[in-house]
Order: structure tokens, then sequence, then C-alpha cells
């Protein structure tokens, strides 16, 4: 338990994230991006001026994750205390997974539409799928954010039928909680933190060990052992 609390367990335990992913490299074009929150057993207090009292809730940890939409295979993780915003999260995300995966598309909800989260997108060579509030309007934006937008008005049908690809992220946490936990028992941030990528590390073990049976990674790597990121052995 003393390990949870040091911080270079992060960078280890990202790392190890990242291995565990890139054997399904050649199987995943199109990913996801959401944030799911693990509670706590502490408890924190405010002052609600709207309703008049003090109010009293669990803390809790946020994952933003990017997910391969084929295998549910976590390949970049970013952690915030509870109530951060998702969006800043968003380019990060997407810049650690272009690093190590072929993206061509990246689907997320429209808490994540923003002109610099498209276009950075569009900068990996990948099409964001990222549906557009009521109230947004092509007028004032670049060519990205006017090309995005009438693609979705015209087209709507073909925009979601890529779009929903990003269900996939949903059942990825529900597979993490169902198996790991919805809870975090450690108590300050960072232990927390590490709580939290290891459920994510030990979910994606167990991707990658479904994978190496349903695709023959095996086999698929043998014939050039040199493109293969790790080396994998399971018995």
């Amino acid at each position: 338990m003393n390990w949870l609390e040091k911080e270079e367990m992060t960078d280890l335990l990202l790392e190890l994230i990242k291995l565990a992913a890139l054997p399904v490299k050649h199987l995943e074009t199109k990913f996801a991006d959401d944030a799911t929150g693990f509670s706590s057993n502490q408890f924190g207090r405010w002052f609600s001026y709207i309703h008049g009292e003090e109010r009293v809730c669990r803390t809790w940890v946020k994952a933003h994750v990017m997910v391969g939409t084929k295998t549910n295979m976590v390949t970049s993780v970013e952690l915030t205390k509870g109530h951060s915003a998702d969006s800043p999260k968003f380019i990060p995300l997407v810049e650690k997974t272009c690093k190590d995966f072929n993206v061509k598309e990246v689907s997320a909800d429209k808490g994540y539409i923003g002109e610099t989260n498209l276009e950075i997108v569009v900068s990996h060579g990948a099409i964001p799928y990222i549906p557009f509030k009521s109230n947004n309007r092509s007028r004032g934006h670049g060519a990205i954010w006017k090309k995005m937008w009438f693609y979705q008005k015209e087209h709507p049908q073909e925009f979601y039928e890529h779009y929903h690809q990003r269900s996939n992220v949903e059942s990825t946490f529900s597979m993490i909680k169902q198996k790991f936990g919805k809870d975090v028992v450690t108590r300050n941030f960072q232990s927390q933190t590490n709580e939290v990528l290891l459920k994510i590390l030990c979910h994606n073990i167990c991707c990658l060990i479904q994978e190496y049976y349903e695709n023959n990674l095996e086999n698929i790597y043998s014939t050039d052992p040199t493109k293969i990121p790790i080396k994998i052995r399971i018995r």
C-alpha cells in the first residue's frame, strides 16, 4: 500500500498501460474519448448558496481515457480530481494515442466540442466525430469547424453512424468497474490515482489475453518478430 503513495509509480503504471495496449495497434484505427468517476470513502462539505444549506457528498477521482473501439483497450489516460472539466484533457489524450496508433477516427460527446479539439484531431490525419450543440453555428469559425458542422447537418445518418462508436467507451468503463470495483479504498489523491491506474492496467491485460486468442496475436507477430512491441507470453 505504501507504493501507491509514490509519485514514481504513476509514470510506471502509465507506461505499462501503454505497453499492454501496443500489441493490438494493428487492430485499432477508431478511438473514443470520455471520462468516468471512481468514488472514495471520504466526504466533502460545501455551502450551496442556491439551496441555502450545507451539503455533503463523497469525494471522487476522475479518469479521462482514450479507448480503442474494437478491443476496448485503453490507449491513454489522464487522472484529475472529481469536479475538473473534461474537455481540457482531450488534446493530451489524442496526442498520446496518435504517437503509437494509426488513428483515423476520434469520437467524443458534445461536451468536447471546440475548435481547438477538432483541429488537433485533423492535424494528426484523423476525422473528429464530435456532435455540435443546438446553439452552435458555422459563422465566425475556421474551415474545419464549418466543414464538420455542415457534414453533421447535411449527412446526419452517416455522421452518427461514426459517432456512435463512442458507446464503446461506456462499455469499457462498465468492464473496469464490474471486474475491479467502482470505488477506491485509498485516502489521498496520489494513492487514489495509482489505484485507478492499476484497475485500468488490469483491464488492459484482460483485453490483451482475449485478443491473444481471438485474433491469434502470437502467429501475427511471429512472422516478423521485429514488429512486436512487447514480448507476449501468456500461460
